[in-house]
């Protein structure tokens, strides 16, 4: 567990009685040259308060474009990470530190590490999801939505191990025909997903598009009608001439898929546990918008890498750009 709001009080700080949340924090963005950056699976009042809405990369990529002095990154640590490693001089702030990712955190960087050297004679490929430590002992990192292309490009007899996720690795080497070896990580989100829930769904809207992360297992996977990344289910959802979608990811992204496309409809595949009609990560949702008018009011919790790490964590991003 993160250093926690509570350890500091912030959490308790109340917000001005009567204030416009949404307002306020725009304004402090104004006063302190701030930006905010809010990932897809977060809660859909702070992506609507924010200047960038994306997927995680990407979003870091923008901030890097900005003459921003702090970065907002409504998301989860790793992330605050990434966007630390591509905007040196910025200060990146989290709006809470206990905001961690299942995927990273089941990935740690010294066990990674002797199940590289355990390995001799493979790249290390390494998907975005993984702290800045982990990335420092990658060869080249990958998104979901690049990760064919960057797999396809290396030598067919090439010898590579992938992390942290079992399930895209598992895609990856079904559609790609290799036999990388493979980190035994996985999302607590895209793991839970019920094949039996999904398939009823598939019944009650037999015309109803399957849109699925390659993070899910296998099982699920195979129900697909379009297998990708965030950004491109997003992108298919709007250009696609169906009207239904079943959405197998986290069910943030559906406020964005409404908002850009509102006369259709999208339903949230559930988990395997029958409590809730979707599936949410937990971390996502710890990021609200009282605390990131506090995380712009404070400038705190701060992400900071350590120099040496980011220095070898920024390498394989950049060979990721300029294989893709």
């Amino acid at each position: 567990m993160k250093e926690s709001w509570k350890s500091k009080g912030y959490a308790d700080e109340p917000v001005p009685e009567g204030v416009n949340l949404k307002e306020a924090i725009r304004e402090l963005c104004k006063e302190k040259n701030a930006i905010i950056l809010a990932h897809y699976y977060t809660e859909g009042d702070v992506q609507d308060v924010a200047d960038f809405v994306g997927d995680s990369l990407g979003l870091a990529r923008q901030a890097a474009k900005t003459d921003a002095r702090l970065i907002v990154m409504c998301g989860v640590h790793f992330m605050g990470e990434t966007n630390a490693i591509l905007c040196p001089g910025k200060k990146v702030v989290v709006p809470d530190l206990n905001a961690t990712c299942s995927l990273a955190e089941s990935c740690p960087a010294d066990a990674f590490k002797k199940f590289v050297e355990a390995h001799p004679g493979h790249t290390v490929v390494s998907y975005v999801n993984t702290s800045a430590a982990v990335k420092a002992l990658t060869d080249v990192v990958v998104t979901s939505g690049n990760a064919r292309r960057i797999i396809e490009s290396l030598p067919k007899d090439e010898k590579i191990i992938f992390g942290p996720d079992r399930n895209l690795g598992n895609y990856l080497n079904s559609v790609c025909g290799r036999n990388m070896v493979l980190w035994d990580g996985a999302c607590h989100v895209h793991e839970r997903f019920s094949v039996e829930k999904l398939v009823e769904l598939k019944r009650s809207h037999p015309d109803a598009k399957v849109l699925v992360h390659p993070e899910c297992r296998g099982a699920v996977v195979k129900l697909a009608d379009v297998v990708g990344s965030t950004a491109a289910l997003l992108d298919y959802a709007c250009q696609s001439p169906s009207s239904t979608f079943l959405v197998v990811t986290e069910s943030g992204i559906l406020h964005e898929m409404q908002k850009r496309c509102p006369d259709k409809t999208f339903i949230p595949v559930p988990p395997d546990d029958a409590g809730c009609a979707c599936n949410e990560c937990q971390y996502m949702r710890l990021c609200t918008l009282p605390k990131v008018y506090n995380a712009l009011k404070y400038e705190w919790p701060e992400i900071t890498v350590d120099e040496d790490v980011a220095r070898e964590a920024v390498k394989p991003i950049e060979r990721m750009l300029s294989l893709s």
